[in-house]
């Protein structure tokens, strides 16, 4: 058996300790809490650091949601929730903001509570980021494996092999699973979250049509957001959410979308005498949408609003209120974080380390761990990782 090459960083006197594999934001965030208490970690991230964070909020970068109850901010969390009571405890929402204002990004509140950099820009944020972690080494490779051995860890890239005397595994999604597991981790098994979904019905004819602040049924439990109609389904914030509490339910299930805000139909065909049924309805939901409502109700769409009795309003109003569709499968390339990764009964929630491995920590996506939309993802990763810097910081 070939005897590896080990491989230790030496500038400027410094002698690198701390592997950190991953360079996402929960990466990132442990080796710049590292670099500010004069720790220099050793990054190990194959593509560009902190790519993932461009496409967050739509190119904005929701950060953080504006929720400083640690409780209530850990109840966001499908899984993960106990969990991360100690976790917010530690690293909340607050400290958060003091953590990017003190790295030169200014944050503000819109109204549903989602904190974004004042520019509007997630480039702005990963800049400020990569710069605070400037002096940090980062390895463009691959890791494939990670084991024990005398002092501490092998970390074993496609070519090369390094030592290291403690290890932070930060890998969002599936990447990492098969390198925890080696080191004796149980894996929870990976789902889809946050995603959109196919439906059983045909909605190509609505792709685009959004509408505002819409209800929904599924399982006997309610839910509020935004709803987005796609070539395949469903999808937007409340699709989001339903899907990340279903992560783990069986296909298909049945959602019931509300979409009267509390308008009263009869009052608006009082009003609306003359007008066709269509376009009457479509002072409640989009033009198209209406004629969906229409067709399923099996009522002429031209009809005039005076010519509607009481049974076709009803059977409107009934269509209108429970808008079902069936959901078959997630959307193909629709997932936006994975429920699963390491069991959190294998990780101490005060520190990041895991039970079983002394000197091995994780932060990030890679645990069991996942939130709704609207910032939480992300908190996740700023505090776990804050935690597993400071429990390294504390065993050095």
């Amino acid at each position: 058996m070939k005897i590896p090459k080990w491989y230790f960083f030496m500038e400027q006197g410094l002698k690198y300790r701390i592997a950190i594999i991953g360079g996402g934001p929960a990466g990132c965030a442990c080796a710049c809490f590292l670099k500010q208490k004069g720790i220099f970690s050793v990054i190990f991230e194959k593509n560009s650091p902190l790519k993932t964070l461009l496409p967050t909020g739509g190119g904005r970068c929701n950060l953080a949601h504006a929720e400083f109850d640690l409780k209530e901010l850990a109840s966001n969390y499908p899984r993960g929730e106990k969990f991360l009571y100690s976790v917010f405890s530690r690293f909340g929402t607050s400290d958060t903001l003091k953590f990017f204002e003190k790295i030169g990004i200014g944050t503000y509140i819109q109204d549903d509570m989602r904190i974004f950099p004042v520019s509007d820009k997630a480039s702005d944020v990963r800049n400020a980021m990569l710069e605070a972690i400037n002096g940090v080494k980062i390895i463009k490779e691959n890791v494939i494996s990670i084991k024990l051995c005398s002092g501490g860890f092998e970390v074993r890239s496609e070519d090369k092999a390094y030592f290291f005397e403690k290890v932070v595994i930060a890998i969002g999604g599936h990447s990492a699973f098969s390198i925890a597991s080696g080191l004796g981790h149980k894996i929870i098994e990976p789902k889809p979250a946050l995603t959109a979904l196919k439906t059983k019905e045909d909605f190509s004819f609505l792709s685009g049509v959004s509408l505002k602040n819409i209800t929904a049924v599924c399982e006997g439990k309610s839910y509020s957001e935004d709803l987005l109609f796609t070539h395949e389904g469903v999808s937007g914030p409340l699709v989001y959410k339903i899907t990340s509490i279903m992560a783990r339910e069986k296909f298909p299930y049945k959602i019931r979308f509300n979409f009267m805000h509390g308008e009263d139909l009869q009052s608006l065909l009082n009003e609306n005498p003359h007008k066709n049924i269509k376009n009457v309805i479509s002072e409640i939901v989009p033009k198209s949408l209406s004629e969906t409502v229409l067709k399923i109700c099996k009522i002429d769409e031209n009809l005039q609003a005076h010519k509607i009795d009481g049974k076709m309003r009803d059977k409107i109003t009934s269509v209108l209120c429970g808008f079902e569709v069936e959901a078959i499968s997630t959307a193909n390339g629709g997932e936006v974080v994975t429920s699963g990764g390491v069991s959190l009964d294998e990780v101490d929630n005060k520190t990041m380390e895991s039970k079983i491995v002394k000197n091995l920590y994780f932060c990030g996506e890679i645990l069991n761990i996942d939130g709704f939309c609207g910032g939480f993802n992300l908190q996740n990763c700023w505090s776990t990782g804050y935690l597993a810097a400071e429990a390294v910081l504390n065993n050095i």
